[in-house]
């Protein structure tokens, strides 16, 4: 079987460098020169011919990210790489999944078609913001679930009264897959939106009163929602309120509203880098060994469902 490499873009190398690590192998070597006015080159330092390449880049803001991964396919691919697997950890523009009023982008499906454009053989990616997106791809997507590395932390922690809840209706699912697992009740927050960003009325739906409360989202931007969730569920009596997502977008007010809030702790997973320094609520695992395991498996042609916890 012909060799694979690891190869990262600029803003993910910190989690690229642990896969590989994991991986037991060396991140691959590569060059990105930028020029005065923004333009940026990709060049492998190494080759690639006849060789498997996963190339590693979460694609969050700036949109610097996706074209950085767009030209790392294409040099792999004018390099005569046999595969090329793009590992997405955070899949940006996920929100942006269909048409929800007239006259507007479906910015999701156009991303899939850039990847697909620039050449990928497959996806690996992790909690898309729309399980349907995988539908875009016409190239296998191994979609994986951060639950594979927020269950354990939730057991070693031996909370009493555990409820699982959603922040809102449409993160039911992804809340009721804790719930079953933990064997607890779940609790559904009904929110209104005035805007994108800003939420204008929220009521739950379902008993906190002396629980320890568990919100579950897949993503955090400005945090207004959970933090709306958070001390909404404190002053419903909740012992204490936790939080996880999967992506710690976290754009400004995030980090403040997230202190000066009801929750007693927000737990997040490397897809995006976080300085917790700017918010000591916030607690980051690390995916490294997640990704690591899932590239071994594809590499080697093995099933990655005993990955998946829930």
């Amino acid at each position: 079987m012909s060799q694979f490499k690891v190869f990262s873009g600029t803003k993910s190398r910190y989690v690229a460098n642990q896969i590989a690590h994991d991986l037991g192998i060396e991140l691959g070597k590569m060059n990105i020169q930028h020029f005065a006015d923004g333009e940026f080159e990709v060049s492998y330092e190494e080759s690639v011919r006849g060789a498997h390449v996963y190339l590693v880049q979460s694609t969050f803001p700036n949109s610097d990210n996706l074209m950085e991964l767009l030209l790392m396919i294409d040099a792999a691919k004018r390099a005569s790489a046999k595969s090329i697997a793009a590992v997405i950890p955070y899949f940006g523009w996920a929100r942006q999944d269909r048409k929800d009023k007239p006259r507007v982008s479906i910015a999701a499906k156009l991303v899939a078609d850039l990847l697909s454009a620039a050449g990928i053989d497959c996806l690996i990616t992790m909690d898309l913001h729309a399980d349907q997106i995988q539908g875009f791809f016409d190239v296998p997507v191994n979609h994986l679930y951060a639950s594979s590395v927020f269950i354990p932390y939730i057991e070693q922690m031996h909370l009493p009264d555990l409820v699982m809840a959603s922040p809102d209706v449409g993160g039911a699912k992804r809340a009721n897959s804790y719930a079953k697992y933990f064997n607890t009740p779940l609790v559904l927050c009904h929110k209104q939106r005035a805007k994108a960003n800003v939420v204008e009325k929220m009521t739950i739906i379902g008993d906190v009163k002396d629980k320890n409360v568990i919100l579950v989202d897949d993503m955090v931007d400005t945090a207004g929602t959970i933090c709306t969730a958070a001390n909404l569920m404190k002053e419903a009596g909740a012992k204490t309120v936790r939080a996880l997502a999967s992506h710690a977008i976290m754009s400004d007010p995030a980090s403040e509203r997230i202190m000066a809030s009801g929750l007693d702790e927000m737990i997040f997973s490397d897809s995006i880098p976080f300085d917790t320094s700017k918010c000591p609520k916030a607690t980051v695992i690390s995916i490294a060994g997640l990704f690591a395991d899932t590239i071994q498996r594809v590499h080697d042609y093995r099933s990655i469902s005993s990955q998946y916890l829930l």
